[in-house]
């Protein structure tokens, strides 16, 4: 009759079973003729059926095919909304005292979603303060939110309606974000989650159907406007952007490198060279080899190695891509003052390890450079593209740009001031350069048998807290992880070495591991120490440093295999 919802808190209703035909309790017990009506005192109203289009004199709604109460005398016509407000009093499940309709068409802000509306309210008697628009007063207890946004938005289970979001619980969840818009929750507004999956969407979020009020990543290029445009993340560890960036034709089976004193003899299908064996990386069998050029694992043949690598005089490795790389590059974005020259090592840096401009990780690999103003970066660092697309953020343009000031990394929340960023201009998601470009899609760990994917928010149907396997540390689901469906394990992005320098955790903040440039290896002589010092990653049971008495966890260190002496990398630089 009145044409609006049966909510379920309408806790009486009649029903048809025969017509599947349903009214209010209120609707179906109004009397034929209506008197001493508060809005309408002045005559008695009589009940009517108008199959086409009529105005309500007080609420000002069109109505069609509608009954209506209607006075004689002055021609007023009554909806059936307004005629029965009195008696719309519901018992909501969100609040303990009953609410009632209010008469009147309000512009007010709703204490369910937050939001001001335009229209009729419950509003509470006892507290005055609460009121719900009638819009969220009908939201259903769950809903599946592919049918409730046509298809904008998805989720394999139906979603709960919850009445506030308990502060306990948010702090917990690790202050989770709205899946549709990214907005953050207030504790005392209405949401939809899935227990399960830790899914939680504001309720207009859920239920809007208009695509452009959500942020929907529906494709803002052309393809054929970006046909080198690169789409991360990168398949696997052995994957990076100079493979992608340099061409697959290589330089012959031996060829000079300009930066190198020996031949490079191409390893394409053979097992050794020489009389030496030569093994990919293989994380899962304990073998390591990484490129000197990009200290990335070398996976796939070919790739070039020293012509002394048999004698071990020189054990250059190197990627075929990072063999034939340019000598110098012209107008580099980060440094366009100068040309920047391939350097094998950074002159004047202990053990080659520097810091590079860009992605602030320390690197002792190939780096490009501009010695007159000591500006640094890996070989990386020096291709990055102006705009690459991303996985976690589909079909958005994601530009390179340099923040002006403090902004928060979508994947790792590290801070990046006034550095190098990539930014979608459309959403203002911003993602740093390492979780970017160093994170692979699919990586292999010795703890799990199976491949572990990169995951950019909480699983489906796991319950559980999240604990990384490596560091036993309880982390945020929402920070970015790698995830083995099939055994439920998970790890933090940074405590997954793709080497095996180090078989321990690492601290920190960061989205990568924080060693990922450094490749470890090799020996120091010191006049103070008899023994030879290798150069490690150095871990809790290290201890101190001998020098400066600070602990050698997480830090390079120069460590004594023969009895307990070492020290930071800093200090061994002060005592050479």
């Amino acid at each position: 009759m009145c044409k609006e919802q049966i909510g379920s808190f309408h806790l009486c209703y009649y029903y048809c079973k025969a017509c599947d035909y349903s009214l209010h309790k209120f609707c179906a017990e109004l009397p034929r003729t209506l008197q001493n009506n508060p809005l309408y005192p002045y005559h008695n109203l009589e009940r009517t059926l108008d199959k086409y289009r009529f105005e309500c004199f007080f609420c000002n709604l069109l109505w069609k095919d509608a009954y209506f109460y209607y006075c004689g005398f002055r021609y007023y016509k009554m909806c059936f909304i307004c005629a029965t407000t009195l008696e719309q009093k519901i018992n909501h499940a969100s609040h303990p005292h009953q609410l009632e309709r209010m008469f009147e068409r309000i512009v007010s802000r709703c204490g369910a979603c937050g939001n001001k509306h335009d229209g009729f309210f419950f509003q509470c008697t006892t507290c005055l303060v609460f009121r719900i628009n009638l819009d969220c007063a009908l939201l259903p207890a769950k809903l599946l939110i592919q049918i409730s946004t046509n298809g904008t938005f998805s989720h394999s289970h139906p979603l709960t309606l919850a009445y506030y979001f308990p502060e306990s619980e948010y702090y917990a969840k690790f202050r989770p974000k709205c899946r549709v818009c990214n907005g953050m929750f207030l504790f005392h507004l209405w949401n939809y989650k899935c227990g399960k999956c830790l899914y939680y969407v504001h309720v207009d979020c859920a239920t809007s159907k208009t695509p452009a009020s959500l942020r929907k990543t529906y494709k803002n290029y052309k393809e054929e406007e970006h046909r080198n445009l690169l789409n991360c993340p990168f398949q696997d560890e052995g994957d990076n952007l100079l493979k992608h960036h340099m061409s697959n034709q290589h330089e012959g089976d031996i060829f000079n490198h300009s930066s190198h004193q020996h031949p490079l003899i191409l390893f394409d299908k053979q097992t050794s060279v020489g009389k030496k064996p030569v093994s990919l990386h293989d994380p899962m069998k304990r073998v390591q080899l990484l490129c000197d050029g990009c200290v990335k694992p070398i996976m796939t043949v070919p790739f070039y190695v020293c012509c002394h690598y048999v004698d071990e005089q020189c054990c250059l490795v190197l990627h075929e891509w990072c063999a034939k790389l340019p000598s110098q590059i012209q107008d580099y974005f980060g440094h366009p003052e100068h040309p920047l020259v391939l350097l094998t090592k950074i002159p004047g840096k202990f053990f080659g390890v520097f810091e590079c401009e860009v992605c602030k990780l320390d690197s002792n690999g190939f780096a490009y450079g501009c010695t007159t103003c000591r500006y640094y970066v890996d070989i990386n660092c020096a291709f990055i593209p102006e705009e690459i697309t991303h996985d976690s953020h589909p079909d958005h343009l994601i530009l390179r740009v340099k923040s002006s000031s403090m902004e928060w990394c979508n994947a790792c929340r590290r801070g990046v001031y006034k550095n190098w960023i990539f930014r979608c201009p459309s959403c203002d998601i911003y993602i740093d350069v390492q979780c970017a470009l160093l994170l692979p899609r699919v990586i292999k760990h010795k703890l799990d048998k199976h491949t572990l994917s990169l995951r950019y928010e909480p699983a489906e149907n796991h319950i559980e807290e999240y604990f990384c396997e490596i560091c036993e540390d309880e982390f945020d689901p929402w920070r970015w992880f790698y995830h083995c469906t099939t055994c439920a394990q998970s790890m933090h992005t940074r405590c997954v070495p793709f080497i095996l320098q180090c078989e321990q955790a690492t601290n920190g903040y960061g989205g990568v591991y924080k060693f990922l440039n450094v490749k470890f290896g090799g020996t120091l002589e010191i006049k103070d120490h008899p023994h030879h010092l290798s150069f490690v990653q150095g871990v809790v049971s290290d201890g101190n440093c001998s020098n400066c008495l600070r602990r050698l966890k997480y830090e390079m260190i120069f460590k004594c295999m023969e009895c307990e002496f070492a020290l930071h990398y800093k200090c061994a630089s002060s005592l050479v």
